[in-house]
């Protein structure tokens, strides 16, 4: 079962790489359904992403895909955004409501960020293929994704780099790789601030928690690396396509179908993990060829 939790870690861990997320969003479900409490699945799932965000980072940092200034006025404002939303989750956990309106509002973003991404008419894409757009810096606009990423982080329990990525995409006009980067460092300081709040007050499973990240160290950099090999258009089908399997997975399990809508994620997973081999090779065996 150990080595299965490390495994785990590395394949979550190349679509933290890959997409800038923490990786929390699917984690969470998955231990869950593992029969962990779902208070400890969400602690357990923010303490990986802090590894995923760290080691993506250092992974980014070599391909020089991050955005300093961006990335620390978006984490700031997350963490203080967290803080704003905690109260609302526990008021709409008494009333009752957090069964209903949470996942409703979940599944409103999923379906925005992946029609976006995947429908949007893009002048750019074909001139930026190489990562080179005017990037200008806005700061309503950064406050606005910091506030959001944050805000949704605590409501729920995910690090908001799903949220960010697109966001810096659409609204900041980032490459794809860019963007991705970026978000890692956000996401970092947004997941350190909610891990620190639930280890303060549940009792969590740090050795599961360990064997993920172990997983991940070596997961998220192999996720970065596959950026140099895909375009920043590819990265936001796949982006869009992952948002489409995570909504339908949301909806399955809103109808109390757990087993399908996991079943959905894996699907998805293996298949991109697969793509993923395969590019890996055709792009190994083309630059020896040229070499």
């Amino acid at each position: 079962m150990e080595f299965f939790y490390i495994l785990l870690g590395l394949c979550i861990g190349i679509f933290s790489g890959f997409f800038g997320i923490g990786g929390g969003f699917i984690l969470t479900p998955v231990l869950i359904l593992f029969g962990i409490p779902p208070l400890s699945a969400i602690g357990t799932s923010l303490m990986y992403s802090i590894g995923t965000s760290v080691s993506g980072v250092a992974a980014h940092l070599r391909y020089k895909n991050i955005i300093w200034k961006t990335a620390a006025v978006i984490g700031f404002v997350g963490v203080l955004a967290t803080q704003v939303a905690h109260p609302l989750v526990v008021w709409l956990e008494r009333m009752g409501y957090d069964d209903t309106i949470i996942p409703v509002f979940y599944i409103l973003l999923l379906a925005y960020f992946a029609l976006s991404l995947l429908y949007k008419q893009s002048k750019h894409n074909k001139s930026t293929e190489s990562g080179q757009r005017q990037i200008s810096f806005s700061l309503v606009k950064v406050v606005f994704i910091g506030f959001t990423g944050g805000f949704i982080s605590a409501t729920l329990g995910v690090g908001g780099g799903f949220v960010m990525v697109p966001l810096l995409i659409s609204m900041m006009n980032f490459p794809s790789r860019k963007a991705v980067g970026t978000s890692l460092v956000s996401v970092f300081l947004i997941v350190t601030a909610g891990f620190l709040t639930y280890a303060a007050s549940i009792q969590l499973d740090y050795k599961l928690g360990i064997l993920l990240i172990l997983g991940a160290l070596v997961g998220t950099q192999l996720g970065a690396k596959l950026t140099t090999i895909y375009s920043n258009e590819q990265i936001q089908k796949y982006l869009g396509a992952l948002y489409i399997t995570i909504l339908t997975s949301v909806i399955l399990k809103l109808f109390n179908f757990d087993k399908a809508g996991l079943g959905v994620i894996t699907i998805y997973v293996l298949t991109l993990l697969i793509l993923f081999l395969r590019e890996t090779i055709s792009h190994t065996k083309r630059k020896t060829s040229t070499s």
